[in-house]
């Protein structure tokens, strides 16, 4: 029997595998950004989040033309959570890319040095710290005075937690010394063992939950309404980066971790300054060594080049800066029975087994559940109802299941079946060829499909309707209030009817009908994103809205490009990160009818907002740009990286709709198309007068 795209190295994966396993892991680690950054309620350990990110990094770099465009590799956390202000960050908070294997971190080193055109025997200073498994916050201050403080969020937009900060001793709320007039400066809120075990026991005396670990104490102590609670558990703060700043930086890294103490923060005792892989691989060694010893936690190593000037010329990749890399830790494992296995429907009909586990203690945590993700992963482990399961676990979360203790097996245990069909409305589940997933057929008829897509219709990064909660949608829909998504605009009309329901009475629903009013007005990215169209996800549906700019010129479009031979098809599969694939599941949206008439009676009842892009100073912002050739001054991935940072678009195609061709050396086909179609062409001496040197 042939292995199935989901066990096979990525290596030996082909074209059509790639991409399905790559569209499979876009929607697995979307799910479990929501759960982990906004809800703080991960249902998978860390070691198997960062196994689906690195399977994903590996399959990109073997098929970079198959890169999605609402990729992992392009995403940062979650939507902030509700009960709080919004702040949105002035410069982006971006998250890490992982190493697990020592092999991997002298990768990073090599990837530096080939990135700046340095010789291969060159060094790379970088300064080691440890990974904080706390909750990462920002801290802007005004002339010296600490003004707001906000969490990360979704990198983009965090929550307003500047009352909660203020409580935290650690942080100063006048600087010391000269600092800028604007500083924003970034670390990680974390809480001690000893203040963690003592904050449980009183939690436990007083009948309370108590807490699953320390990074779930801090995140739950920051969130809190009421500051006079976050002040009475004892929250820490390392410094380590800076956002906005209005002065100039000091040349290194580790320069700028001594300002930060002058300034008044603290700064991670243990940070040392590096030269080589094999100093910064000895330091992970004495650290894990140390792990165990300190007083708070750390999950790994983060190692930063420490040259700021190389930072700025390295950049970022879409959702991790180029300059640094984390370390992983090993994991924990634990062995537990598993007594059933369920199987959900999600809201494009993909059906996903899930182990029901005998609750055990994983490195401090009880967990009862972990996804088997499919069929494929079932048969690789021969998993069976009855079995002793191995789990893992690395940080703070539920594991997964790494194998099954033979010997353990009940003599009854049988082979599990994977249903065929439905189990929400009977209709048969078929697997497509190259398909991880068996999906129901049901389609519209499908109850589980049609709630799950009402769900995602109102979550937090689609339409965000506060006091709409998951339960009230399946109320809702079980006694026929709301089938489509227009119907949640037109709730109003049952106000009455929702009022008399157990537990909600008329100021409750008045509530309710008053959120969804809150937003009948969205912006383009989310509307899209909203819909729920298959492998559309919130980087998708911003590119989509990019391009576009509105509603009514994004649909102009896709009904031209239902042509495949159009220049409108053209121009959708030329997005970077679209492709053909993504194109036809948004093709195939437009192209049923029962969704345009789902979309027309939304649209009585909703406004869409066209798209405004973040405006960015510079003669290149918002103008499409494609280099050819052989760059000689830099390499094509910095070119590419500087580009994006002003402002612009980098596509892989020319067309009617590119702004400006870079011609290096070697340049062929794009510069003669650029040349029919009349597009501005610039070498290379001349781009870096345009750009700035």
């Amino acid at each position: 029997m042939s292995k199935s795209a989901a066990e096979k190295p990525a290596a030996k994966l082909t074209k059509a595998e790639a991409k399905r396993e790559l569209a499979r892991l876009a929607r697995e680690i979307a799910k479990h950004d929501e759960l982990y950054y906004a809800k703080d309620a991960p249902v998978i350990s860390d070691a198997a989040y960062d196994a689906l990110r690195e399977r994903n990094e590996a399959i990109e770099k073997l098929h970079p033309g198959l890169i999605r465009a609402d990729s992992p590799s392009k995403r940062i956390g979650a939507r902030p959570a509700e009960g709080f202000g919004k702040v949105t960050h002035a410069i982006p908070m971006l998250s890490l890319d992982n190493a697990f294997e020592e092999s991997d971190v002298v990768d990073f080193f090599a990837r530096v040095r080939r990135f700046l055109n340095l010789k291969a025997e060159s060094d790379v200073e970088i300064v080691a710290e440890p990974k904080i498994d706390g909750l990462s916050i920002s801290l802007r201050y005004e002339k010296g005075k600490f003004a707001v403080g906000a969490t990360r969020g979704d990198g983009v937009t965090g929550e307003n937690v500047t009352e909660n900060l203020q409580t935290i001793s650690d942080i100063p709320k006048t600087l010391s010394g000269r600092a800028p007039d604007v500083l924003e400066v970034r670390g990680e809120v974390y809480m001690r063992h000893d203040e963690f075990f003592k904050l449980n026991k009183t939690r436990k005396e007083e009948g309370e939950a108590e807490f699953a670990n320390p990074r779930n104490a801090a995140a739950g102590s920051l969130r809190q309404l009421d500051p006079k609670v976050t002040a009475r558990r004892k929250l820490h703060f390392f410094g380590y980066a800076w956002g906005e700043i209005s002065a100039a930086l000091p040349k290194t890294y580790w320069d700028f971790l001594s300002e930060l103490k002058k300034w008044g923060f603290p700064v991670n005792p243990l940070a040392k300054l590096c030269r080589s892989p094999e100093e910064a691989l000895a330091f992970h060694r004495e650290l894990e060594e140390k792990r165990a010893s300190l007083n708070y936690d750390i999950d790994g190593v983060v190692y930063k080049v420490n040259r700021i000037d190389w930072q700025d010329r390295l950049g970022f990749v879409s959702r991790a800066p180029r300059w640094a890399i984390a370390h992983k830790f090993p994991a924990q494992q634990a062995t537990t029975r598993l007594n059933d296995i369920i199987v959900q429907v999600g809201r494009t009909g993909a059906l996903t087994p899930v182990a029901v586990l005998e609750p055990v203690t994983v490195g401090g945590v009880v967990v009862s559940r972990a996804t088997l993700h499919n069929e494929d992963e079932i048969a690789r482990l021969d998993v069976r109802v009855g079995d002793t399961v191995i789990l893992q676990r690395a940080g703070d979360v539920i594991p997964q299941i790494l194998g099954v203790v033979k010997k353990k097996r009940p003599h009854n245990a049988k082979p599990y079946k994977f249903p065929h069909k439905c189990p929400a409305c009977g209709s048969l589940a078929i697997r497509e060829e190259g398909e991880v997933a068996r999906r129901c057929t049901g389609g519209l008829i499908c109850p589980a499909q049609a709630l799950q897509r009402l769900k995602h219709f109102v979550s937090r990064d689609a339409f965000d309707i506060e006091g709409l909660g998951v339960k009230h949608v399946e109320l809702f829909r079980e006694e026929g209030l709301i089938k489509s998504p227009g119907d949640i605009f037109r709730l109003q009309r049952h106000e009455k009817a929702i009022a008399a329901h157990e537990g909600w009475g008329e100021k409750s629903a008045r509530n309710l009908i008053e959120a969804i009013d809150a937003r009948r007005r969205i912006s383009l990215d989310r509307f899209i994103y909203a819909l729920g169209i298959h492998q559309v996800g919130q980087a998708t549906a911003r590119l989509l809205a990019r391009r576009y700019r509105s509603l009514e010129l994004w649909r102009k479009a896709m009904h031209g490009a239902q042509d495949r031979d159009s220049e409108a098809y053209a121009e959708l599969t030329a997005i970077d990160g679209v492709g053909p694939s993504v194109a036809d599941d948004i093709l195939g949206f437009f192209a049923e009818p029962h969704n345009r008439k789902v979309l027309d009676d939304l649209l009585g009842e909703v406004t869409v907002t066209d798209f405004k892009a973040p405006r960015v100073a510079s003669k290149i912002a918002g103008k499409t740009i494609v280099f050819t050739g052989t760059l000689e001054s830099m390499t094509r991935p910095e070119a590419k990286a500087r580009a994006e940072r002003l402002g612009a678009t980098v596509s892989g195609s020319v067309s009617k709709k590119t702004d400006i061709v870079v011609l290096g050396p070697g340049a062929g086909s794009k510069a003669k198309k650029a040349a029919q179609l009349g597009v501005k062409t610039l070498n290379e001496k001349e781009w870096l007068a345009l750009v700035g040197g």
